[in-house]
C-alpha cells in the first residue's frame, strides 16, 4: 500500500488537531508497537505515580498477581470501599509518537483528569481510542508533527489506542478514579506506597480474568496473596 493510500484510508472520520503548548511528559513505559494490538504489551512493566501523600508514615500495599503470559502482565486497581476525594495528579499524563510506536505502550490516567496525546514523529499521525469493554469510538483525531490533542476520560475503564495511518501501532490507556494503579512485574509481583489507612477492593486483571479481593489497610505493610 502506498502512504497516499494509506492516509486516504486511515483520515476517513479524523478531525484535525489545533496547535497547543507542550506539556510536562509522563513516561510509564517504554514500548507500544505491536503488530496484534494485544490488550497489554509484553516489556517491561510501567507504574503509575504514586498519590501524593501527606502522611510520611507510609502504609504500604504489597502482594502476588499471576506471572505474565505471553509477555502480558496483570494490572492491579486499589479503589477505596468509601468513596474519597483525592488530589489531582500534580503533572498531566501524556502519551507521545515517537518512531512510529507510542510510548509508553500502557499509560494510567486519571478518570475525569485530562491527558495529551503528542506526535513527536516528522510523520502525521492519528490516533484513534475506543473503548474495550463497548468496542465503541471515543475519539479519533490527526495529529500533525510536534502537536497535542487533550482528551478527558470520563469513565474508567481500559481504552484500545491505534493509528489508522500505521497499523503496527497499538497501546492502552487505563483510566481509573482511584490513584492506585499499577502493573506487576513479569513474576506477579506488585507494590503501592504511602496508601491512605481503609478498606479496599483489590482488582487484578490478568489477561481474560478478574480477581478481587477486599482488604484493610491499617498497618506499616498490607499484603494481597495471589
Amino acid at each position: 500500500m502506498t502512504a497516499s493510500s494509506a492516509i486516504g484510508r486511515g483520515l476517513s472520520g479524523i478531525v484535525a488537531v489545533v496547535p497547543v503548548i507542550p506539556v510536562i511528559v509522563v513516561a510509564l513505559l517504554s514500548g507500544g508497537c505491536s503488530e496484534n494490538g494485544a490488550k497489554a504489551p509484553g516489556a517491561t512493566p510501567a507504574t503509575a505515580a504514586p498519590p501524593a501523600a501527606a502522611d510520611p508514615g507510609a502504609h504500604s500495599v504489597v502482594g502476588k498477581a499471576p506471572a505474565a503470559v505471553n509477555g502480558i502482565v496483570s494490572v492491579i486497581v486499589l479503589e477505596p470501599q468509601t468513596p474519597r476525594e483525592f488530589q489531582p495528579p500534580a503533572e498531566r499524563p501524556l502519551m507521545d509518537q515517537v518512531t512510529q510506536t507510542f510510548v509508553p505502550a500502557i499509560l494510567f490516567v486519571r478518570t475525569g483528569q485530562p491527558t495529551d496525546f503528542k506526535n513527536s514523529d516528522d510523520v502525521l499521525h492519528n490516533v484513534r481510542v475506543r473503548e474495550d469493554a463497548t468496542k465503541s469510538g471515543t475519539f479519533n483525531v490527526a495529529i500533525p508533527t510536534g502537536q497535542i490533542y487533550t482528551h478527558t476520560f470520563e469513565r474508567d475503564g481500559f481504552y484500545d489506542v491505534g493509528c489508522d495511518i500505521h497499523p503496527g501501532m497499538a497501546a492502552q490507556v487505563i483510566a481509573t478514579s482511584s490513584p492506585y494503579a499499577i502493573l506487576a512485574d513479569a513474576a506477579g509481583n506488585f507494590s503501592f506506597e504511602n496508601v491512605e489507612p481503609g478498606a479496599y477492593r483489590v482488582t487484578i486483571y490478568s489477561g481474560l480474568d478478574t480477581i478481587e479481593k477486599t482488604i484493610e489497610v491499617a498497618g506499616a505493610v498490607t499484603t494481597v496473596g495471589e
